[in-house]
């Protein structure tokens, strides 16, 4: 199997210095801002992103070093396969979070409702666009009458 070699395009800056107490998903993190830096050799790709209230942001989960195949996560007590869950300690530690975005100023996006932690490199930037990026959706597996209540849930230490 061919190993991929991914660069960073950027940086994100959020006031989250350790896990401990972090929001889990965008909907615990209303109103929380923070920035992201692209590196400068990538500004002409944020040519029209402005036009876009909120994108999705695909980042590397950098300090989660090893993974389990089954895990216990934030919003239940099971254990489950950890594809079915957004645990950040997976084979290929890859997150995503879709973000309001507030302004841009030369390589610096200015966002809201950042549920990372301070100094995650970003990977990717896409543009969200509901009608395609919000089917509709018919089953929520194990996840059935909890999701709801993700935006309460704080990291803890579990996947440290």
């Amino acid at each position: 199997m061919n190993l991929l070699n991914l660069k960073p395009i950027g940086f994100i800056k959020t006031p989250f210095l350790t896990k401990e107490g972090m929001p889990i998903q965008p909907t615990g993190a209303k109103g929380i801002k923070g920035t992201i830096e692209i590196d400068p050799k990538y500004v002409e790709g944020l040519a029209d992103l402005d036009g876009f209230s909120h994108i999705i942001l695909i980042y590397h989960f950098h300090l989660s070093k090893k993974y389990e195949l089954t895990v216990k996560p934030f919003m239940d007590d099971e254990l489950h396969g950890i594809f079915s869950t957004r645990a950040p300690k997976r084979p290929n530690p890859i997150g995503f979070s879709v973000v309001q975005l507030n302004k841009m100023e030369g390589n610096i996006l200015y966002i809201e409702n950042i549920d990372v932690l301070d100094g995650t490199p970003l990977l990717d930037i896409k543009p969200f666009i509901p009608d395609v990026d919000s089917p509709d959706v018919q089953k929520l597996g194990w996840l059935e009458g909890k999701s709801d209540k993700m935006g309460e849930k704080k990291s803890d230490i579990r996947f440290i």
